[in-house]
């Protein structure tokens, strides 16, 4: 148990590392005025938010690291999804292996104002979702983590579309599509 949360840990530092570069690279790209501050977070998007403004993703993009130059790399692949009108990451998925295990595990970090106690779904194409618990939540957003079973990396490999979904305070559920036509040869490049 203290394996895996260190583990959580590890990969919440990783996913927050990732997504303040992945911001600070978008923001260097784009001459938009800076995002709210961190005190004052967006709430989960209402069912028609989501319709009305698009979400738009970059496709899967591999980030490796080391802590030393003796270290060796460990690399992970991520994709998000944000709001068009407002800038806000809705979800962003970091997929990394473990070094201990040699197994993937996803991190999502998903927005704040969640229904907590229902957590969040991932689904492939039009085959069977997979619960995520919700594990904790911070001024940036809410995070999930879970290592992927042979059968739903399989799904990811070989589908088209990732589905997210949660729900929002009002019950309301939000479904995410993240599209997969670079999964498998983002994967190839991290495993």
């Amino acid at each position: 148990m203290l394996m895996q949360s260190r583990l959580v840990a590890l990969a919440a530092a990783l996913l927050l590392s990732t997504a303040a570069a992945y911001a600070q690279q978008g923001a260097k790209k784009n001459a938009s005025p800076p995002p709210a501050p961190a005190a004052q977070p967006a709430p989960a998007p209402t069912q028609a938010q989501a319709d009305g403004a698009p979400a738009q993703q970059a496709g899967w993009v591999v980030r490796c690291t080391s802590v030393s130059r003796d270290a060796p790399l460990e690399c992970a692949m991520e994709q998000n999804a944000v709001l068009t009108k407002t800038g806000q990451t809705i979800v962003l998925i970091n997929i990394r292996i473990a070094p201990d295990t040699r197994t993937p595990v996803a991190l999502l970090q998903l927005p704040l104002g969640l229904n907590l106690p229902v957590g969040a779904k991932l689904q492939v194409d039009e085959g069977k979702a997979v619960d995520l618990q919700i594990q904790t939540c911070e001024n940036r957003g809410c995070y999930a983590s879970a290592p992927i079973a042979p059968d739903l990396l399989a799904a990811l490999r070989s589908g088209k579309q990732l589905k997210v979904s949660f729900q929002n305070m009002s019950k309301e559920t939000i479904a995410i599509p993240m599209p997969l036509g670079d999964f498998a040869a983002a994967y190839d490049k991290i495993k």
